[in-house]
């Protein structure tokens, strides 16, 4: 079980909120390698309109997505689970390479082994240009503090 990454399932509630709450984290972090280790070595990514499968896959398009998507900050919330899947749905800002902002609108579902690793995630998300005036995701880059409200607190 060394390559277990906790919470694992049958998921509860408490257990589902911090699987969501870890996957945050991780993409908050902006490092492609260590968000690739949620993942099985097969697992199974649509993301919006692209599909593809394995750790290495999902590192390359990590890589791509914070090459073009600058200042990054994102907020997912649990919206339900039931034994080894999760659905969240989530919201991020960043900005292009022209300073134009942005914010993602999204929902993923989540399938994982008896390890906690994420062996099949589907993605559907809209983006919409906003002012930087617009902007609700203001903490220093990396994880979003505990203190800092989320999706609901902030009436998103």
């Amino acid at each position: 079980m060394s390559d277990a990454r906790p919470p694992l399932p049958p998921f509860t509630f408490e257990t589902a909120t911090q699987k969501a709450r870890l996957a945050e984290d991780a993409w908050n972090s902006r490092d492609p390698a260590r968000v690739a280790l949620a993942y099985t070595e097969a697992s199974q990514w649509r993301n919006r309109s692209e599909f593809f499968s394995g750790r290495e896959a999902i590192e390359q398009f990590l890589t791509r997505k914070w090459q073009k998507e600058h200042a990054y900050r994102l907020i997912k919330e649990l919206w339900g689970f039931h034994e080894n899947r999760i659905a969240v749905r989530f919201q991020y800002e960043y900005h292009d390479a022209a300073g134009q902002w942005f914010r993602a609108y999204g929902n993923e579902q989540w399938e994982f082994d008896a390890l906690g690793l994420m062996q099949r995630r589907e993605a559907s998300i809209n983006d919409v240009a906003i002012a930087e005036s617009e902007r609700k995701f203001h903490w220093p880059l990396g994880p979003r503090p505990a203190e800092h409200p989320g999706l609901t607190e902030l009436g998103m």
